[in-house]
């Protein structure tokens, strides 16, 4: 199995787009339907709005007790309950990008907490992080979450206690696609 994911908006796919809104900066065109998929090759396609991909890596903040946590309370994609996603395309500032490692892990652990905010909302919301800053994608991160209708308000409640951190604002753009599953 391929570690390269492709998020191809378009009239296709088992994921029918419910809201699509820009949180910061430019937003992503409308499409009807999502359709993902897994290849190392990009997918022909005639009529698409638009197609981001990522890979998936190495948890790159996470220390190893952080690890051990999500490996065991993290759902896998695709229960037949979680009927409801969100693709969330992220990028972060020059300045982001620029501070060292540490002082990253610092803003994105110590201080915002980022890793122990998403374990609240674990089995709930499903999650899996695809990077794409290094492949020249116009984001850094497509975060995809999977959840079933009644942890809707969970999932909410995490998006916001993560937007309320100091880490978010070193977001330059953010895009929000809502989908269900039919």
């Amino acid at each position: 199995m391929s570690n390269r994911f492709w998020f191809i908006g378009g009239q296709d796919g088992p994921w029918r787009v419910t809201g699509n809104r820009s949180i910061v900066g430019e937003g992503l065109a409308d499409a009807e339907r999502l359709n993902i998929r897994n290849t190392d090759t990009p997918p022909a396609l005639s009529v698409t709005a638009w197609m981001l991909q990522g890979f998936t890596s190495n948890l790159r903040y996470a220390t190893t007790p952080e690890v051990t946590s999500l490996r065991a309370i993290q759902p896998p994609l695709g229960r037949p309950e979680a009927t409801r996603a969100a693709l969330i395309p992220l990028k972060k500032s020059a300045v982001w990008w620029d501070m060292p490692q540490d002082e990253r892990r610092a803003i994105f652990e110590e201080i915002s907490h980022h890793t122990e905010i998403g374990l609240a909302y674990l089995p709930a919301v499903a999650r899996r992080l695809h990077h794409c800053r290094d492949i020249g994608e116009p984001f850094d991160f497509l975060t995809w979450f999977e959840f079933a209708p009644e942890h809707e308000a969970a999932f909410d409640a995490l998006l916001a206690q993560l937007r309320a951190t100091r880490e978010w604002e070193f977001v330059e753009r953010e895009a929000e696609v809502r989908l269900t599953r039919e």
